[in-house]
């Protein structure tokens, strides 16, 4: 059992002690981040109670069961929604009013943070299922995607935050916005893409999951480089 915990919890850890590292000018308090952790940790419940929900209503109000439109609707709109929702707020109650969130790269730290807390306990589910093979697998695939969700869920964060800051409220609104919808377009695209059988789509996996890491990575560079001070 505690090779499948190091196994299922190492991934997670990494990622996010490295996003700490790239985040050079002011680190944020271990403290602080261990309670983004834990929150992003338990959100996987609510999670579950509206997946739960939101299948329902696919299935019994729209009458859906199957297919690709059932699984377009479940993956970019039930799951992704639901996940990326509470993980939003396991990442914003904490630290919407700390004053510590006083960078706009913080909001990167914070949203990978909540996202990796997420995915170590399903990760730690999955692989306690599936064993490690299953931990290899995701460690490649399904924990990155996470991350990656969390960088651009915390860097529309930030500059929401900074546009609080500033009195811009409009902008403000409008990057809270989109620290849910680019996530949630990029974790929908991840599930329904696995979702589907048919080869192409399988070729088409491998290539999302390398363009994603690539780009994300190079976004986390830029973010980090070109960060400021917001008070």
């Amino acid at each position: 059992m505690s090779i499948i915990l190091v196994a299922a919890l190492l991934p997670p850890l990494y990622l996010l002690w490295k996003v700490y590292q790239i985040d050079a000018i002011e680190k944020e308090p271990p403290g602080l981040l261990l309670r983004i952790f834990v929150l992003g940790m338990f959100s996987t419940i609510p999670a579950v109670v509206l997946e739960t929900i939101g299948q329902g209503v696919l299935e019994m109000v729209l009458g859906l069961s199957g297919g690709r439109l059932f699984n377009f609707l479940m993956y970019f709109i039930v799951v992704a929604g639901a996940e990326e929702i509470v993980k939003y707020f396991a990442m914003k109650l904490p630290t919407w009013r700390s004053e510590e969130f006083n960078f706009v790269f913080d909001g990167v730290v914070y949203g990978v943070t909540a996202s990796l807390g997420f995915a170590a306990l399903e990760n730690v589910l999955y692989v306690i299922e599936g064993g490690l093979a299953t931990a290899g697998v995701r460690a490649l695939t399904s924990i990155p995607i996470h991350a990656i969700c969390g960088v651009y869920m915390g860097h529309y964060y930030g500059i929401a935050k900074s546009a609080e800051v500033y009195g811009a409220s409009d902008i403000c609104a409008k990057m809270k916005r989109r620290a849910l919808l680019i996530p949630m377009l990029i974790h929908g695209a991840y599930d329904f893409i696995v979702s589907d059988e048919s080869e192409l789509l399988i070729l088409l996996f491998f290539a999302y999951v390398i363009l994603t890491d690539f780009f994300a990575l190079r976004a986390v560079k830029k973010y980090a480089g070109n960060d400021v001070r917001m008070f």
